[in-house]
């Protein structure tokens, strides 16, 4: 089964890949855009990916590879065309630990697990499981991010030389001051100015290219010191090479690398498919979970054995490609080509761009990501709602990604599941049909967070010898909800009363054991069943149906 699942998968892979990145469906304007955008990414791609591997304490290079292998795969069968992966942050802080105490080999082999975990994901469509992400901490995640991809820049800030000690600026290390900062400033205000005023007059390329281009041009022409990107790291290398992770092939090993591989496919598959989300409606397009899940697992098997440090999407970078106009899979190949060209012949060009210029095209990213709208609706919106995208926001930029978006799905659920608690109500009236009876209406669902409110609805005490609970207005959701119908049939053999229940399940007559002499059947008794006995009988999920 497994095996004509992935078959069936790699076909629609095939089909939706190749159609989406046949050349026959480009005019050679769109080709252009596609090439200068990948362009511009491929250059944001440089100083981001040195100062990951600093961050993960591994040479710049493994991030580079991880740039340029986990990019070119993903754009060639990712989820979403137009979407960027490579060396993130997220997952460099959770790498370091790993490499301090066992060094990079054990680095590569837990990207291959983490690879091959992903791949499993993708290939049972784990990935949908992403639309039980609440709108709320979509926005906070985003808000986050924005914020998480300011405070990255500031350490451009700093005295050259010092953020590679301080990991990109977030740690130790002198801040600018005088006439070095006035002038860094300057250039980071004249890039953004370009990003925006360009497009007012042309788009015949993209405007963050431009204001690279323009910024580059002012310093090296006028020999201006600011910190550039040589100052961060030589990026010069060769090709990428096959090579197994250096480690023993023993069950110890595994122990070690396990509990990584899992936290880093975890938060590189959440922050993927937040993105896919975030692009898709940008760009108009929906869908491509679990394939995305499947090119995030094939890219870091890979990167695991050419030397890369792993990767994910990178919401930053995907913003600059969309926002300078790449719609298809061709601006990420390039991305992901340009950048190896860099590494192979262009290092010493590249080193002399400023890194002022790249901070600007990222601050104009920040400004672009951030969901301003959040600030506006924060009143007229659920409380709850608004302190859950205030809360992913604040976990997102003090702790990470993954436990972000965990911790607002939680919050969600649990005031979901509270409000649906307080649903439950009754309404009495005396039996038509069975004269001396009193009838129960429920109304609300039955489950866990309800239960003891169903309880309190009933009197055995001061009750009639006959009881009528009509559950035609209510849904029995799960186990704890079997559990307090039987509680409540004892309650009333206890008092020496009959118990009728109607309009239960069919499901719920086979498994009340306790109370199932007490059914009455009636001709519209529904027919859903239980969320519990439903994934039992088919492995699916979902609630009652």
């Amino acid at each position: 089964m497994v095996k004509s699942t992935f078959a069936a998968f790699a076909d629609r892979l095939g089909a939706q890949g190749l159609s989406q990145a046949s050349f026959t469906q480009f005019t050679p304007n769109r080709i252009k855009i596609e090439l200068l955008s990948g362009l511009t990414v491929a250059l944001a791609l440089v100083p981001e990916a040195v100062a990951f591997a600093f961050v993960a304490g591994v040479h710049p290079l493994v991030g580079l590879y991880a740039a340029f292998i986990v990019g070119l795969v993903t754009a060639l069968i990712g989820g979403r065309p137009g979407m960027i992966s490579g060396a993130t942050g997220a997952l460099a802080v959770v790498m370091v630990s790993l490499v301090a105490q066992h060094g990079v080999e054990y680095l590569f082999a837990t990207v291959v697990l983490m690879g091959i975990l992903q791949l499993a994901a993708g290939i049972f469509r784990f990935g949908k499981f992403i639309r039980l992400v609440p709108h709320p901490v979509m926005l906070g995640f985003v808000n986050g991010l924005a914020i998480v991809i300011f405070m990255a820049q500031l350490g451009q800030f700093k005295v050259p030389g010092t953020a590679e000690a301080s990991g990109h600026g977030m740690g130790g290390g002198e801040w600018m001051s005088g006439t070095p900062l006035a002038v860094m400033l300057a250039l980071v205000a004249l890039t953004m100015l370009i990003i925006w005023a360009l497009p007012k007059f042309t788009k015949i390329i993209p405007a963050p290219l431009a204001g690279i281009g323009l910024v580059a041009a002012v310093v090296i022409g006028f020999g201006l010191d600011v910190p550039r990107v040589g100052d961060l790291a030589s990026i010069q290398g060769g090709l990428p090479s096959f090579h197994v992770p250096s480690v023993p092939l023993t069950m110890e090993t595994f122990k070690i690398i396990l509990p990584y591989a899992v936290i880093l496919s975890a938060i590189g598959l959440i922050e993927s498919l937040l993105t896919l989300n975030l692009v898709g409606e940008m760009t108009g397009k929906r869908g491509g979970a679990s394939q995305e899940c499947v090119a995030q697992g094939t890219a870091n098997l890979i990167t695991g054995f050419f030397g890369g440090m792993g990767g994910c999407a990178m919401i930053g970078q995907s913003m600059i490609n969309v926002k300078s106009g790449g719609r298809t899979r061709l601006a990420g190949i390039a991305a992901a080509l340009f950048l190896l060209a860099f590494i192979l012949v262009g290092s010493g060009l590249i080193e002399q761009i400023p890194l002022a210029a790249l901070v600007g095209v990222m601050f104009m990213v920040v400004i672009g990501t951030f969901a301003w709208n959040s600030l506006r609706i924060m009143t007229r919106i659920p409380l709850l709602d608004a302190a859950v995208i205030v809360l992913v926001t604040i976990v997102t930029v003090f702790y990470d990604l993954a436990t972000a978006v965990v911790v607002g799905v939680i919050v969600s659920a649990l005031a979901y599941a509270w409000n649906n608690a307080r649903r439950i109500h009754v309404i009495e009236r005396d039996s038509v049909r069975t004269p001396g009876a009193h009838v129960y209406e429920i109304e609300g669902p039955l489950f866990f967070g309800s239960t003891d409110g169903f309880a309190e609805l009933f009197h055995p005490e001061t009750d009639p010898d006959v009881v009528i609970v009509d559950f035609m207005r209510s849904r029995v959701v799960d186990q704890s909800a079997l559990q307090a119908i039987e509680d409540l049939a004892r309650r009333y053999e206890a008092q020496g009363k009959t118990l009728q229940l109607r309009h239960l399940s069919r499901d719920c007559h086979k498994l009340l054991t306790k109370a199932g002499q007490l059914m009455v059947d009636s001709d519209d008794d529904p027919e859903y069943t239980l969320a519990v006995d439903y994934s039992v009988k088919t492995g699916a999920f979902g609630g009652a149906h």
